[in-house]
């Protein structure tokens, strides 16, 4: 992907530790960015030790309106080129109807969407002025189809979407390539980390992806210049039936009561 380094976020586990595998086993030198260090340098010294990659490491909250500038700014005093940005962390959300904390709804839209939008602020110019880059934002088959739900984490993804089209737009010409990349169900700890055992557990087998094949999926298609990856042979068969106005008239159905 990248001569200089790839920066990743949310690092330590799920995608994103399996973006830098993928990519530590093709020569190529890390940013780990996460809030637990401690998997963090635990990934970080088995890379460099099968690899002999360099790995940096950061621990950093990006739901803290600070941290994507701390991030630049740890990349510039250590002299770190970045040619690669994979835009990984991310969490399922609150409910935006029901769960009455703003706050909790305000750390979310940071995580998911400023975040990465200011991410990309700092560190794409640089590479379309170098002539080179790949940048990857991890969204959803979720951000492809409206539907009753929890109105926050689909909506989220099909923000970064709509953002990596347009970058890939305005700097593919510059040699920097932006991938949005949309999976389906994906075999990681995320469903775990955020309390879905139980739906896991209920759904059929042949619907879930391994990690390894979505990474696969989203490096090929950054390198070939696509800006939207669906990865997983299932989901791009579906792909265009979510796009289509019949299918989304079915999902508009409401699911559940009005909130009061």
């Amino acid at each position: 992907m990248t001569a200089g380094y790839t920066l990743i976020t949310g690092a330590s586990s799920g995608l994103g530790a399996e973006f830098a595998r993928q990519l530590a086993a093709r020569g190529h030198s890390l940013v780990l960015v996460a809030r637990r260090r401690d998997k963090l340098a635990q990934l970080a010294d088995q890379l460099m030790n099968q690899h002999g990659i360099d790995v940096v490491v950061f621990d950093a909250d990006l739901m803290s309106p600070d941290a994507p500038a701390m991030v630049q700014t740890l990349c510039q005093e250590k002299a770190l080129q970045i040619d690669g940005l994979i835009n990984n962390a991310g969490i399922a959300g609150p409910d935006l109807l029901i769960d009455r904390d703003w706050s909790e709804q305000r750390d979310f839209y940071q995580l998911m969407m400023t975040s990465v939008a200011e991410l990309c602020h700092r560190f794409i110019p640089a590479m379309a002025e170098r002539g080179y880059g790949r940048v990857i934002n991890v969204a959803s088959v979720a951000a492809r189809i409206p539907r009753s739900g929890g109105c926050n984490y689909g909506p989220s993804k099909a923000y970064l979407v709509a953002l990596s089209e347009e970058l890939n737009v305005t700097v593919a010409m510059d040699g920097v390539h932006v991938t949005a990349l949309c999976p389906g169900f994906t075999h990681t700890d995320f469903h775990e980390t955020a309390g879905l055992q139980a739906m896991k557990a209920g759904m059929p087998k042949w619907l879930w992806y391994g990690a390894d094949v979505v990474v696969r999926d989203a490096i090929k298609g950054v390198e070939a210049g696509k800006p939207v990856v669906i990865s997983g042979r299932l989901y791009r068969w579906l792909d265009p039936l979510f796009q289509s106005v019949l299918t989304r008239r079915l999902f508009r159905m409401k699911a559940r009561p009005t909130v009061d």
